[in-house]
């Protein structure tokens, strides 16, 4: 079982949140965008979130070695799940099974109304956007769209999660990639792998809140380093 954060994806172009260069690390109101408390209070904290979904450098991002050494992994048959953090798509774009991937904190790839609960494709909403709607409505009910992302005080999606703890409840190696492991509940499946007797292997840039709990914590390039641990996997 993999759990991966957004250090997968620095080497692609995307950013992550806390790190030294982390979007919410050099601008702290950035985070805003991100709590479904102020996206739905105020209009434009709506307004900049939508601004910010156009310029995201997501849509120009393609997969990196990181991604593909997954994948290699996956067509061994050595990868049974791969729970992810990130919000745009890398992983089945780079050939993981969509079957396989559990994305714990949604997609950027859609929207979803906090009224109705209709969803569509994120494109459409964004064409709206450059057409002059700074904040467009749900075409259905008028309600707010958001992106189908989990916000800071929004609930996991629960058959997402449940499938994540009986999946980390039943791997025999938990390798977590490009994650500090500081955001609950998901960072939680690691301690569950643990307590049933998975080994733990942590590979990630920067010290994590759970080094601790590893038998192995790996620093250095993802997409440097786990093409060559796969490969090493192979020789042996």
């Amino acid at each position: 079982m993999v759990l991966t954060g957004a250090g997968i994806s620095t080497d692609s172009g995307i950013p992550d949140f806390r790190g030294p260069q982390g979007v919410w690390t050099k601008n702290p109101e950035a985070e805003k965008m991100s709590t479904l408390q102020n996206y739905v209070a105020d209009p434009e904290v709506r307004k900049r979130a939508w601004r910010s979904r156009l310029d995201s450098p997501a849509w120009q991002a393609k997969p990196n070695d990181g991604h593909r050494a997954l994948v290699t992994l996956e067509r061994r048959g050595k990868l049974d799940t791969l729970i992810t953090q990130n919000i745009d798509g890398l992983h089945q774009k780079a050939g993981s099974s969509p079957e396989r991937v559990i994305e714990i904190h949604g997609t950027m790839h859609e929207v979803v109304c906090l009224a109705c609960g209709q969803r569509a494709l994120m494109e459409r909403a964004l064409a709206r956007v450059r057409a002059g709607e700074e904040d467009p409505p749900c075409r259905t009910c008028r309600g707010i769209l958001k992106s189908a992302t989990i916000s800071f005080g929004q609930g996991l999606v629960e058959d997402d999660l449940r499938r994540a703890q009986r999946a980390a409840a039943a791997c025999d190696f938990m390798f977590t990639v490009g994650t500090k492991l500081s955001v609950y509940p998901v960072a939680g499946v690691v301690p569950v792998a643990k307590r049933a007797g998975a080994r733990v292997v942590i590979l990630n840039a920067e010290p994590t809140e759970m080094d601790e709990l590893a038998d192995v914590v790996l620093r250095g390039s993802i997409s440097e380093l786990l093409p060559r641990l796969v490969e090493s996997a192979e020789c042996r």
